[in-house]
């Protein structure tokens, strides 16, 4: 398995293979391609107060609220909330990837995803962001802001995700 470098990531994008839409040749880098914040965050229902399950049967929206980002969000210290990337990412079978946080948000202390960086090969969808503020001050988030970057990697062997969300286009 190998990380695929800036070259790689052109080529596959110029066959067909890998699908990012919308995409600007400047959001690719050495060995990764940055992703925007999307249009909306999944933030903690402030009238939840029950204990959540933590379970295969728990609806992972249970106790939180879709919150448009059509003006700035604050998240305070020690906060999580989920967002989505604008980009819709679209992988062959033979590639997977890895989000990471980009250098720049993680010195402000945001996390930006706490433990599910992995997209699976054969994705079709919008990369949910579990953002977490590691911050001693508020952060004030923004839509359209580059926030994380993905990392291509070869697969031995092919596989397609066909989980539950698998087609997801909001967090």
């Amino acid at each position: 398995m190998s990380v695929l470098t800036r070259d790689a990531i052109l080529n596959e994008i110029r066959l067909g293979r890998v699908r990012i839409d919308p995409l600007e040749e400047d959001q690719i880098g050495p060995a990764s391609i940055d992703l925007h914040l999307g249009e909306e965050l999944r933030v903690p229902d402030p009238a939840a107060t029950d204990p959540v399950d933590v379970s295969e049967a728990t609806d992972p929206t249970s106790a939180t609220l879709v919150v448009q980002l059509d003006r700035p969000y604050v998240l305070m210290p020690g906060k999580t909330v989920h967002g989505v990337t604008r980009e819709r990412v679209r992988l062959p079978p033979d590639l997977c990837g890895w989000i990471e946080g980009r250098s720049h948000v993680a010195r402000l202390g945001l996390m930006v995803h706490v433990t599910a960086g992995f997209m699976h090969p054969g994705v079709d969808n919008h990369q949910v962001l579990e953002m977490s503020s590691v911050a001693p001050t508020p952060l004030v988030l923004h839509a359209g802001s580059r926030i994380c970057q993905i990392i291509l990697q070869r697969t031995e062997g092919e596989a397609t995700y066909r989980g539950r969300f698998a087609t997801q286009d909001s967090p």
